[in-house]
């Protein structure tokens, strides 16, 4: 979902909070004995958070909703609160404290039917924290499970929309974290375990930017290891499915170095690997 999405979503709660912030004014004016004694009236609190929201003061606002959720966690404004502490973390970029919010709000309404919207901050608050290739990819693996659940649960909502595009985005990005480290298997030239992660991104994440590298780079290893057969075979499933890429043309001139050429095994894992897909 774009940020003008989570905008319009967050709207909408801000307007059901103007509403709610209206009503229970209301019903404080007429009797105020109804509501029991706190340290801080529930509408002072829920409405200095909306304040602080309206003027883009995530932080605060955020810190203003919890305090509405502390102090009145039985009332109907800590259910939407909590909700909106959340969102307001989000744009905050606290996202430890964003998914804190959204699983605290998914275990307590599972029924409600914002729900969906919790499932999302917390999947879009993971995908935020992603790092470069270089580093631990937990995160990336715990956006990409969030992902995956959000549309799995709401696979016609707009979250869903949006989260099958980060998903492809957060498999390429975990195909690259495999092809680093095969990179750098090669380099020193321990070709079996550079192998085991180029066939990682064609088994399983064949539909990324990385599987033509992939390809070619199995292309080199098996050449380096005198597999000349299995070289053939992943230099022509690269010319098969990828024709005019730079990694075909590379690979295709290692190939005729050895007065070799592109020649696919069928029985080749590689040929099996790419039967279901392309």
């Amino acid at each position: 979902m774009s940020g003008h999405a989570v905008i319009k979503v967050w709207r909408a709660l801000f307007a059901a909070a103007i509403v709610l912030s209206a009503f229970a004014l209301t019903a404080c004016a007429g009797d105020s004995k109804e509501l029991p004694y706190v340290e801080r009236p529930v509408e002072g609190l829920y409405n200095e958070a909306v304040k602080q929201l309206d003027r883009e003061n995530w932080a605060e606002a955020a810190k203003m909703f919890d305090e509405v959720e502390r102090q009145h966690p039985y009332s109907s404004w800590a259910r939407r609160a909590m909700l909106m502490s959340a969102f307001c973390n989000y744009q905050a970029n606290k996202y430890d404290q964003a998914i804190l919010s959204a699983e605290r709000f998914i275990v307590l309404h599972p029924g409600n039917k914002d729900v969906a919207y919790a499932y999302y901050l917390k999947a879009i608050s993971l995908y935020e924290q992603i790092t470069d290739v270089g580093r631990d990819q937990r995160t990336t693996q715990l956006a990409l499970a969030s992902l995956n659940e959000v549309v799995q649960r709401f696979p016609d909502s707009e979250y869903a929309r949006d989260a099958r595009l980060k998903i492809d985005l957060t498999r390429d990005h975990l195909a690259g974290k495999e092809m680093a480290i095969g990179r750098y298997y090669m380099q020193r030239q321990q070709f079996v375990a550079a192998i085991n992660r180029f066939r990682t991104v064609l088994e399983n994440f064949q539909t990324t930017t990385h599987t033509p590298e992939a390809l070619h780079r199995l292309t080199e290893c098996y050449l380096a290891m005198g597999l000349t057969k299995e070289a053939q075979t992943s230099a022509a499933v690269l010319g098969y499915n990828f024709p005019g890429s730079e990694w075909y043309e590379e690979s295709y001139a290692l190939l005729a170095g050895q007065n070799l050429a592109p020649e696919q095994d069928e029985g080749s894992w590689i040929s099996k690997a790419f039967s279901s897909v392309f």
